[in-house]
């Protein structure tokens, strides 16, 4: 009888002889010991998939154009009602909350994410503070602002914008975050219990709980529909799938190594693409009368843009509207209720922080 352990070994090497063929040294990290977790290789779309044997695209069952779900609209209407509580609590207390931002390097999306949260925190009376570093810093730079932070009694809500560049230790560095002030929900153990049935995280990952809300607000039926999400990552797609799960949808996750992704997509009520490629949902990916829920934010170049570029989806818009029942459109569809969303959490921790109700 082979050991439990060698014919782990055995298995490991197999899978890792078989991934490995076709695949650059870039895509493959330094293999660790053989274990139960995955291989973790790096999802890289364009040099994994095509467009291939796509059918003809379908219109909706319905034969109109897609409902938008309005992002904006819905986000206004919580920002308007956490105003109103900052007032109530600044007129009782003397204090606000405050949010941090850890911002490292200049990736386009990350500065465009953290405009958007400057202006929200001053639109709702939040204090807010940032920390900028150069790419170039170390992890120990990230973790000492992290401790300021997490000293600091006027910030309530800190959060390390992702992604970091590559050559961090994600890991390592929400370590350092302090539980009760994790308002983008990415520490362990907020993730954990939300992976754990009958255990509530303090805090749930913004852009996930953004997805639900506009379901939900949209009438979106979620109990026992097929949900897809296209993408693995920390910050989008696995909690998206965890809160689909909790909300018992049978979920599944297409990504890099997905074979034929457009059959599993097909398959979807409700699709979530957060793979961060531009127009990597085309129609034929769709299933009639289906709800997307574009996640993707794509910086493209555009001399004509003030910023020098525009913001495109994952998902082809112009073919969706044809299919689906609703979109998302981007921007102005998952963004602001990320946004928002980061917004209630930074709400919620100062409550608690200051014991008010």
């Amino acid at each position: 009888m082979i050991p439990v352990r060698m014919m782990r070994k055995m298995v490991w090497e197999r899978s890792m002889n078989k991934l490995s063929r076709g695949l650059s040294s870039s895509q493959i990290r330094k293999p660790r010991p053989p274990s139960l977790v995955s291989l973790d290789l790096i999802d890289e779309w364009s040099s994994t998939f095509t467009h291939s044997h796509s059918p003809p695209i379908q219109k909706s069952i319905n034969n109109d154009s897609a409902r938008i779900i309005d992002g904006r609209s819905a986000a206004e209407e919580i920002k308007s009602s956490i105003a109103v509580e900052v007032s109530r609590m600044k007129e009782s207390i003397g204090k606000v909350p405050g949010l941090a931002v850890i911002l490292v390097g200049q990736r386009r999306d990350s500065l465009a994410y953290v405009r958007n949260k400057i202006m929200a925190c001053h639109e709702v009376g939040f204090r807010f503070s940032i920390a900028e570093l150069p790419e170039s810093c170390t992890e120990d730079d990230v973790c000492d602002a992290l401790s300021n932070y997490n000293k600091d009694a006027s910030i309530h809500g800190i959060l390390v914008q992702l992604p970091l560049p590559q050559h961090f230790d994600e890991g390592k560095i929400l370590n350092v975050l302090s539980l009760e002030k994790d308002v983008d929900g990415f520490h362990p153990l907020n993730i954990g219990n939300l992976a754990i049935q009958g255990r509530e995280p303090l805090f749930i990952p913004c852009t996930a709980k953004g997805c639900i809300e506009l379901l939900l607000s949209s009438d979106v039926e979620i109990v026992g529909k097929r949900a897809v999400v296209i993408g693995r990552s920390n910050i989008v797609g696995l909690p998206t799938f965890l809160l689909l799960q909790r909300h018992h949808a049978t979920v599944s996750i297409v990504h890099a190594y997905s074979e034929n992704p457009e059959i599993i997509t097909r398959e979807a009520d409700i699709l979530v693409a957060a793979a961060g490629v531009p127009n990597l949902v085309r129609g034929s990916w769709l299933k009639p009368g289906a709800v997307v829920l574009d996640v993707g934010i794509n910086p493209i170049e555009d001399p004509e843009s003030e910023h020098g570029y525009r913001l495109i989806g994952d998902v082809c818009f112009e073919e969706a509207v044809r299919i689906a029942s609703a979109v998302t459109p981007v921007p102005g569809g998952v963004g602001p209720m990320t946004v928002a969303m980061l917004l209630l959490n930074t709400l919620e921790a100062a409550k608690r922080a200051l014991c008010f109700t």
